[in-house]
């Protein structure tokens, strides 16, 4: 637990995802206006969490839908120029997530000096994606290879849009993953971005692995924050801080700052 001091210097931190427009080999591409403009969004969003206080941020490929398990190079490769682009400009501790792809953002992260990552390493689900495996040791291993032992692993263990193979609960999911894999933390999900994580989930998770830190991972908005972290460690939050609360908005600096307020006010108590 003492990691999560350290890094982000509070207790239960808030971390942004700064979404990036769709890249390079999307669908969604725009390549009338071209990477640079990516690089533009990517840093009005970055200045607005960090002037609304927010205490991490976490650059991923939101937009890159339909998702892959295994991404092509050109995502990763645009991601790691955007965000050195930008780098200088980051004043917090960041991380990074290729969806949904645990080696890329492993990659990513070594290569951008990102301090944690975030991704389904463990399980097998059936999924929107379809059947959906994943290695955690052939992970961990390059992780180490590719000499990325420092860069914290955030172990998403209820992924959105699947479901779990195994016919097992949260709980004993958790208990297995923290007893096989040694996570860095886990993070417990609602079905899709800004559906609320169960709080009765999180309560099952923590009270089985009370020393392993514990993310609400989606869906943590301004009237249940205050729920959410009497119950996580910290929170990983996207859509509450977009203008209007749609995902796909900028974000809206007054919205950041008011659910900052409230977190504070979380963390006094």
């Amino acid at each position: 637990m003492s990691w999560l001091k350290d890094m982000f210097g509070v207790q239960k931190p808030i971390i942004a995802m700064c979404h990036l427009e769709p890249l390079p080999g999307d669908p969604g591409y725009k390549h009338e206006k071209g990477v640079e403009w990516i690089v533009e969004c990517a840093r009005r969003n970055l200045a607005a969490l960090q002037d609304g206080g927010v205490d991490a941020v976490m650059f991923s490929n939101e937009q890159s839908l339909p998702y892959l398990t295994k991404v092509e190079p050109i995502t990763y490769v645009t991601m790691a120029r955007i965000i050195g682009e930008i780098r200088r400009e980051v004043k917090v501790p960041f991380g990074v997530n290729v969806l949904w792809d645990p080696i890329a953002s492993i990659d990513l992260a070594v290569a951008v000096g990102g301090l944690f990552v975030r991704e389904i390493f463990s399980g097998v689900y059936a999924s929107d994606f379809g059947l959906w495996n994943t290695s955690t040791g052939e992970a961990i291993r390059h992780q180490y290879a590719v000499h990325g032992e420092k860069v914290k692993l955030l172990f998403n263990i209820v992924p959105e849009a699947a479901a779990y193979l195994g016919g097992r609960g949260p709980a004993d999911i958790a208990k297995s993953t923290v007893f096989n894999h040694r996570p860095d933390a886990l993070c417990v999900s609602g079905l899709v971005a800004g559906v609320s994580t169960s709080t009765d989930v999180l309560r099952q998770v923590k009270e089985t692995v009370p020393e392993t830190p514990v993310f609400a991972n989606t869906g943590v908005r301004l009237e249940n924050v205050a729920q959410q972290l009497a119950v996580a460690d910290g929170a990983v939050v996207g859509t509450t801080f977009k203008k209007d609360g749609y995902i796909w908005n900028d974000v809206d600096v007054s919205r950041v700052k008011e659910f900052m307020k409230k977190v504070k006010e979380v963390r006094g108590r």
